[in-house]
């Protein structure tokens, strides 16, 4: 299941962050000229001619530095380093060669990884060997002359990105489904992956966050292939104390970046906390599948309907992921455990649904008939037509007249009207508002 990943190292303030919003194309990771903006490494997908890899930024690396927060930074980009297939290494080609370049290029060098120096902030094509030319004494090969900011030969230094990968790092269709066990430390991942697939494929122990990074475990039931991916448990910020502890919430991120569908699992005693609805919202915003297993169920006192109220707190507590179905098991018990692969199935099938234009559109119609679309300033907003664009998840484009007048209560009251009349349970569902041309005014 997992794809090659490149990691961009650097010293800070040589434009990381620029490139890693340009690598994906969007605004993810915090840019500001000044040094150590960056502090956690961000993880995310792109492709570069039909080849998918992930990407990781990472905060500037300070060698010899006894300041926590950069001891910190500068772990995290080794782990990168230690998680990459390539490493990016990045150097500014206005500062010149500096001391703090040779003391990482020495770091990189023991990794044994493929690395790919890159000098950025090259705005004129005619500086590009002047740029570079010191930077051949650290002895990673030809630098690749780039302008992060105005996107100056980064079709070339993508070319060069895929081509470092392994051969065997692309492989063909895949069409396991990948299952992310999510959630926080010691509610039962593990010993989950291990009662599904009846061998002991990840070391279970009371001791919370006994698992440090993500196994990926081959699964096959009612002749459908899963891929189970066992993660650390995600802390708050300020409970993660340990360092190799920062390291396994970013493959938790990344897991749940490349999985189909997040299984979020909770303490029944517990109940939902105020991390795990961050964790889901982690799901939710990555546009993934999410189902909600309450574990230790056989532990909680049990009155008529004790069940449905407890859902309906849940459901109520993660309105944003209200669609997100929920399974109460035990482990230890092993109740109700391919309940949990059964709904995940049907999530998978929700998020694969495509629905015709002339159904989705007549949903449409008479949902604005029931319900009359927002206005503002005595203009109305008009919804002329809709068609789905889009899977996993499923994606609407809608027709209208003004984007501003979509609010979003009504937005929100069109989905809920998607979700009466098709079963999209257990999967987002989202929306592009398109301006017809010539409409605003």
């Amino acid at each position: 299941m997992s794809k090659p990943i490149l990691a961009i190292v650097g010293r800070p303030n040589v434009g990381k962050s620029t490139l890693f919003n340009r690598l994906i194309g969007e605004r993810r990771a915090i840019v500001e000229d000044i040094p150590g903006v960056t502090r956690d490494r961000i993880y995310a997908e792109t492709e570069w001619n039909g080849k998918e890899f992930g990407v990781i930024d990472t905060g500037g690396i300070e060698v010899r530095t006894d300041d926590t927060i950069l001891s910190q930074m500068r772990d995290q980009a080794v782990t990168a380093m230690d998680m990459a297939d390539v490493i990016l290494f990045m150097v500014d080609g206005k500062d010149g060669l500096t001391n703090a370049d040779s003391e990482v290029a020495e770091l990189l060098r023991r990794t044994g990884k493929e690395v790919i120096l890159v000098v950025n902030k090259v705005d004129a094509p005619s500086r590009a060997y002047e740029a570079a030319y010191d930077f051949y004494e650290l002895g990673f090969g030809e630098p690749v002359p780039i302008s992060a900011a105005n996107m100056t030969n980064i079709g070339d230094l993508l070319d060069r990105i895929v081509e470092g990968f392994p051969e065997d790092s692309f492989g063909g269709r895949n069409d396991s489904i990948a299952i992310a066990i999510i959630g926080k430390p010691n509610v039962g991942k593990s010993s989950l992956v291990n009662a599904l697939t009846k061998q002991n494929r990840v070391i279970v122990s009371p001791i919370a966050g006994t698992t440090r990074d993500t196994i990926d475990t081959p699964f096959t039931y009612k002749d459908r292939e899963y891929t189970l991916i066992d993660t650390a448990g995600l802390r708050k910020k300020s409970k993660v104390n340990d360092t190799i502890e920062k390291f396994s919430i970013l493959r938790a991120i990344a897991a749940i970046e490349r999985c189909d569908i997040c299984v979020l699992m909770i303490d029944a005693a517990e109940g939902l906390t105020e991390q795990d609805k961050k964790i889901a919202g982690y799901a939710h915003e990555a546009g993934k599948g999410l189902l909600i297993v309450v574990n230790k169920w056989d532990l909680i006192e049990k009155e008529t309907n004790t069940m449905r109220d407890y859902e309906r707190k849940i459901k109520a507590e993660l309105l944003f992921a209200s669609y997100a179905p929920v399974v109460f098991t035990s482990v230890l018990k092993k109740v109700r455990l391919f309940d949990i692969i059964d709904r995940c199935s049907r999530i998978a099938d929700a998020r694969t649904m495509r629905i015709t234009t002339g159904r989705l559109n007549s949903i449409i119609e008479d949902a604005t008939m029931m319900r009359q679309p927002p206005s503002d300033k005595g203009r109305r907003l008009k919804i002329y037509y809709a068609a789905q664009i889009g899977t996993k998840p499923p994606l609407f484009s809608f027709s209208i007249n003004d984007r501003e007048l979509m609010h979003f209560s009504y937005a929100r009251y069109l989905e809920n009207k998607i979700r009466e009349a098709f079963d999209f349970e257990g999967t987002s569902i989202k929306f592009v508002w398109n301006e017809k041309r010539g409409e605003r005014k």
